[in-house]
C-alpha cells in the first residue's frame, strides 16, 4: 500500500466528475454548519447541572491506595522541574531530562488531574479501544525498554500499562502527584522562580489539600483534547435513564471492565450512542454484541478504513521490525514521510498500512513536496484542485468498501463519507461497518442535524421518539479558541502570569499565537509547552511529543552550560524572534481547501 503521488493527479481524473464530487462535498458540509458553531455543545467542566458535571468524575482512581502514598512534596515545596501532565508528553519530557543528564529524577515533579499515568489512555477505557496507529511506531522508547507490543495496534489497557512501565523504569512513580488541579502558575521577577498553586483531591469525604510550589522550570504537557462535551439537546435533563460520556465509560451501567469487555448488563437494554467519530468506531462493535437493541445516532458518517489487526510474533518482530539499532526512529520517520507525501526515491514503506496509502492527507499536515502556495486566488484554486484530484480515487475506494460490507443499500448510502480524506482524522476498523448487518443495530442518520430533543423515555430524531434505557455520548471534546484563541494556558485550563504579571490569555487575546517553534513565548521565562500552534504536526502525536521533549531539553542543556556552575539559567525567547517565527508560519500556511 505505497502512497506515491502522481506528478499531476489532475490529468488522471475526469474534470466533470471531480467538479461534481466537490459540489457534493460542499452540499454535505453545508448541512452540518450551524450559526452557533461550537456553542451547540456543553463542555462538561462548565456545566452547572450536577447530572452533567458529574460525568467528569474519575471512576478509576484508587483513593485508598493513593492516599497511602507519601506526597512528592512532603520534604520540600521547591523543585527544579515542574511538569503538568503524566501522559506520554510529560513522561517523555521528564525522561529526556534524565537521559540527557540535565536532571536526575529527584529534581523532577509531575502533577496530573488523573489518578494514574497515561493521559488520554488513563481516562479512555471504553470497549474496543485500540491505538489507531501501528504500536511499533506509536509506543515510545520501545528500543530503550525492549518491550514488544502484543498486537500491531495495541489495545488501550496495554498502552496504559506501558505508560506505567516507563514511569517505573525511570523512577518517576514517587515523583508524581495525582488527582491534583493546578490553579495558577505565576512568575516571580524577584526570585526568578515560578509559583504554582494546586489542589489535591483525595476522594469522597476527604478534605482538599492546597499547596504552593516553587519551580525553576515549568512544562505544560496536559494535552489538547481534555474537556469532554455533550450536545445541548433540549430536554436531556428530563431523560430518566442512564447517561455517560465515553471518556468516563461507566462499567457499573454496562457490566464488564476494560480487561473483560463482557457487557452483560446490556443484554436486555435498548442503548443509544450519540456520535460516530473515532470513539464510536471502537465501541459500537462491542455494544452490538451485547445490547438488545442499539441505535447509532449519526450526524456525519465516519471515514472508515480496514484495520488489519494482527498479533505480534516476537521472533518475527525481532527479525523484521527491531532488526537494527535505531529501528524505531527510522520506522517513525518512514510513517511520517508517507503521511506527508514526502517519500524519498527508493525509500521503503516500512509500516505499509492504511495511514501510508492516502497521500492527500498531507493537505492537513503539510509537505515539503508541495512547496509554498502563493496567496493568489488562482494558485489557491489550482492547489485545491490538485489535492482533490489526488484524493478522489482513494475516497471512492473508501465509499465502495461501505457498499461491499453493509448489506442494506439505504443504510450503506447513509454510512458513506462525502468529504475529502483530510477533513477528519481517518478511522480504522474490521468490525464497525459489519455491525450494521445485525438486525438489532439501527442507524439513526440525522442528515447533519443531530437529535432534535430528548424525552423522559429517550431521544427524538426526525420527529420519531426512540425509547432507550441508556444514552452514551461519543461526542468528543471542546476545542479551545473562543476566549483567547487557544493560548497554552487556556488549553490546560489554568492561569499563567509571566513577567510583570502579564497574563498569557491576555497576550494571546491581543496578539494571537506568538511563539518560537511553538514551544515557548516572550515574557514567560523558563516555561515551555507542547501543542500544534506554530509548531509541528503529525498523525503520530506521541512521536511529535518526543521530538518536542528532545528540543526543549536541548535548549535547557545549552542554557545551563552557558551560564556555568552555580548560576541560574533564564531561558526566554526575544519578542523579535517570536515575531519572525509567527510571520514565517503565516507565510507558509496560506492554503485553503
Amino acid at each position: 500500500m505505497s502512497a506515491l503521488a502522481p506528478q499531476n493527479p489532475v490529468s488522471h481524473v475526469d474534470p466533470k466528475k471531480l467538479e461534481a464530487i466537490r459540489r457534493k462535498y460542499a452540499e454535505e458540509a453545508e448541512k452540518r454548519l450551524r450559526p452557533e458553531g461550537s456553542a451547540q455543545f456543553q463542555p462538561l467542566n462548565e456545566a452547572s447541572e450536577d447530572r452533567l458535571h458529574s460525568l467528569l468524575d474519575d471512576p478509576w482512581a484508587d483513593h485508598a491506595r493513593l492516599n497511602a502514598r507519601p506526597s512528592p512534596f512532603r520534604v520540600t515545596k521547591h523543585t527544579r522541574f515542574f511538569v503538568l501532565g503524566a501522559g506520554f508528553g510529560g513522561l517523555l519530557y521528564a525522561i529526556n531530562l534524565i537521559e540527557s543528564g540535565v536532571a536526575t529524577a529527584d529534581k523532577i515533579r509531575i502533577v496530573d488531574a488523573a489518578g494514574g499515568f497515561g493521559g488520554t489512555w488513563y481516562w479512555h477505557r471504553y470497549p474496543g479501544l485500540h491505538c489507531d496507529l501501528e504500536s511499533y511506531c506509536y509506543l515510545p522508547l520501545l528500543e530503550e525498554t525492549g518491550y514488544i507490543p502484543t498486537k500491531k495496534y495495541a489495545p488501550a489497557a496495554e498502552i496504559r500499562r506501558y505508560a506505567e512501565l516507563i514511569a517505573s523504569r525511570w523512577k518517576l512513580n514517587d515523583k508524581t502527584l495525582f488527582r491534583s488541579d493546578v490553579q495558577s502558575v505565576q512568575w516571580s521577577d524577584d526570585k526568578e522562580l515560578w509559583n504554582i498553586r494546586l489542589s489535591e483531591r483525595r476522594g469522597p469525604g476527604e478534605p482538599v489539600i492546597k499547596q504552593e510550589i516553587q519551580a525553576q522550570y515549568v512544562y505544560l504537557a496536559a494535552g489538547v483534547l481534555t474537556k469532554p462535551q455533550v450536545p445541548k439537546i433540549p430536554g436531556l435533563l428530563s431523560y430518566k435513564g442512564d447517561i455517560f460520556h465515553t471518556s468516563r465509560w461507566n462499567y457499573d451501567v454496562t457490566g464488564g471492565s476494560q480487561e473483560d469487555q463482557t457487557l452483560d448488563n446490556l443484554r436486555d437494554k435498548r442503548v443509544a450512542i450519540v456520535g460516530t467519530a473515532a470513539t464510536a468506531i471502537g465501541a459500537v462493535p462491542t455494544l452490538a454484541k451485547f445490547t438488545k437493541e442499539l441505535f447509532v445516532v449519526q450526524r456525519t458518517p465516519a471515514y472508515v478504513k480496514e484495520r488489519g489487526q494482527q498479533d505480534t510474533d516476537p521472533e518475527t518482530f525481532k527479525a523484521t521490525v527491531a532488526r537494527k539499532k535505531g529501528w524505531q526512529f527510522e520506522r517513525q520517520i518512514s510513517l511520517n514521510r508517507h503521511m506527508t507525501n514526502a517519500i524519498l526515491p527508493g525509500q521503503p514503506n516500512l509500516v505499509n498500512d492504511g495511514w501510508t496509502d492516502m497521500p492527500a492527507y498531507s493537505a492537513v499536515m503539510g509537505s515539503p513536496a508541495h512547496g509554498i502556495v502563493s496567496p493568489s486566488q488562482e494558485d489557491q484554486a489550482l492547489r485545491a484542485t490538485w489535492f482533490h484530484a489526488l484524493d478522489l480515487p482513494h475516497m471512492e475506494g473508501v465509499r465502495s468498501r461501505v457498499s461491499s460490507i453493509v448489506k442494506d443499500e439505504a443504510t450503506a448510502e447513509k454510512l458513506k463519507p462525502w468529504y475529502p480524506s483530510w477533513c477528519k482524522r481517518p478511522t480504522f476498523s474490521d468490525e464497525y461497518l459489519q455491525a450494521f448487518n445485525e438486525p438489532h443495530v439501527h442507524l439513526l442518520d440525522t442528515n447533519g442535524k443531530g437529535p432534535s430533543h430528548a424525552t423522559e423515555r429517550g431521544i427524538v430524531v426526525a420527529g420519531e421518539e426512540y425509547p432507550v434505557d441508556v444514552i452514551i455520548f461519543s461526542t468528543g471534546y471542546s476545542v479551545t479558541g473562543g476566549r483567547t484563541g487557544g493560548s497554552p494556558a487556556e488549553r490546560v485550563g489554568i492561569e499563567v502570569l509571566g513577567r510583570n504579571g502579564v497574563s498569557m490569555d491576555d497576550k494571546w487575546r491581543r496578539n494571537g499565537a506568538a511563539t518560537l517553534h511553538g514551544y515557548l513565548t516572550n515574557e514567560f521565562p523558563n516555561l515551555f509547552f507542547s501543542g500544534t500552534s506554530q509548531g509541528t504536526i503529525t498523525g503520530n502525536n506521541v512521536f511529535m511529543l518526543g521530538l518536542i521533549a528532545r528540543h526543549v531539553t536541548y535548549i535547557i542543556s545549552e542554557a545551563e552550560g552557558r551560564v556555568g556552575a552555580g548560576q541560574r539559567a533564564i531561558v526566554e525567547v526575544t519578542r523579535e524572534a517570536e515575531e519572525r517565527h509567527s510571520l514565517e508560519n503565516f507565510y507558509i500556511s496560506k492554503f485553503e481547501t
